[in-house]
Order: C-alpha cells, then structure tokens, then sequence
C-alpha cells in the first residue's frame, strides 16, 4: 500500500478533476450557444458522460495508489463495508473536500473569463431541491433519490472491486453507473451522489445552495453506508476481503 500522503495526493487530483471534468461540463458546455443562437450545449447526457468519464479516467490513473474514491460517500461506505482502514476516513474526507473547493474555485476563474457569465443565472451546477431543484422536486424526492443512487453506486463499486469481479474492468462498471446515476438524478437535484462535488460549487453559486448542502451531505452518507452494511449480506462476503 502506498504511504498515506501519495494516496491523498492521488485523492486530491481525482477529485479535484471530478469537479472540473464534470461541473464543468455543466457550467460551460450544457446549455452553450453560438453567436446567432445557434444551441451547441451538450445537454444532460453530455453532463452526466463528464462524470462518468472523469471517474473511468482518474480511476485508471490514480485509482491503483488511492482505490479511486474521489467522495467521501465512497469512502464511508468502502470502510462500512471492511475494505477501508477506519483510520483514513477523515484524511481522505478532509483532501476530497479541499480538492473539490479548489477545483470549484479554478472552475469559477474559468466561468467569468467570459463578460456574459452570470452566476445566478447559470447556478454553477449547484445541488438543490424545491426551488432550487432543476424541475421543482421537492425536499423529500430529492433525499430519497440521492440515498437510493448513492446505495446503488456502492453496490456497484463494491461488486466490480470485488476479488470475485472479472479484473480491469471495474473503473469501466463504476464510471457507467455514474452516467446513468446523473441520467436519472439530474432532473431531481442536479445530481449530487458526492458530498464533496456539493460542496465544491455550492459557495459560488450562493442564491440557497449553502443552505440547501446538509441533503447532499446526508443523504449520501446515509446511502453508502446502507450499501456498505448490506453487501456482504445481499451477495456473500467476498473471500480475500479483511474485516
């Protein structure tokens, strides 16, 4: 295993990534336009490849020093589960966290190189419900969604990393699920799944987000360690696994 400050090193850059790769996308790329009006955005599904594909990408990169975690909703629920030392859980909470401010803040240099950005009117890719919710899904739709797709995001990460699991081809598993996750859950809360992604953007873009982080804190906590509880039970212990 690698020494403590590579791999929170290796979790720094892939979060840090993770937010500029995928709010990015968001911020710059989804509703984009020409000159004449002409629309060039990528839309959702060009959101939710982003993250998807800066997951797959880091993961391939770093993962083998840091495990790839990148959120700290996976890093709760690896460790639930016994494939995390409960001794790093707060290192790695404390570098994804920073690696996702400062990514949000290169992310928000970027944005307003342009005379025509205007953050309130853009929302910086900010997670939100009721109002604050791209398609006005309440408070209640919203926990439950971030809860059930953080469960199923561990369920897959900790399947396809699983000694049983054909090997190599877990970043693959875990960055398509991440697509499909934002898929279903950006019309809902813009699709969070990943405290630290919350947190990155939620200052800049102001306007109730601040207020609105403790959901995209809790809910996917809460989720991942439901998922890293009932793994074990729900598919068999995996044998090379150390409790």
């Amino acid at each position: 295993m690698a020494p403590l400050s590579k791999r929170l090193g290796a979790e720094f850059l892939g979060t840090f990534w993770l937010v500029c790769a995928g709010c990015g996308s968001a911020v710059l790329a989804a509703t984009a336009i020409t000159d004449s009006d002409f629309p060039v955005g990528i839309g959702y599904l060009g959101v939710a490849l982003a993250f998807g594909l800066a997951v797959t990408t880091m993961a391939y990169a770093v993962g083998a020093i840091s495990g790839g975690h990148f959120n700290p909703a996976v890093t709760l629920g690896l460790a639930v589960a016994g494939r995390f030392s409960w001794k790093d859980v707060l290192p790695y909470w404390c570098i994804q966290v920073v690696a996702g401010l400062v990514g949000g803040g290169v992310l928000y240099a970027i944005a307003s190189g342009s005379d025509s950005f205007d953050v309130a009117a853009n929302g910086f890719a900010a997670n939100g419900y009721g109002e604050h919710s791209p398609h006005g899904y309440g408070l209640a739709a919203g926990f439950i969604c971030e809860l059930v797709m953080t469960a199923i995001f561990l369920i897959v990460i900790l399947g396809s990393t699983d000694s049983r699991a054909p090997k190599g081809f877990a970043p693959l598993a875990i960055g398509s699920t991440l697509t499909l996750i934002l898929l279903v859950s950006i019309p809902v809360t813009n699709a969070s799944v990943n405290p630290a992604r919350s947190i990155a953007v939620a200052f800049e873009a102001g306007n109730g987000a601040p207020g609105q982080l403790w959901l995209f804190i809790v809910a996917p906590l809460l989720g991942a360690a439901i998922a890293g509880f009932s793994y074990a039970f729900l598919l068999g212990k995996d044998p090379e696994q150390n409790a």
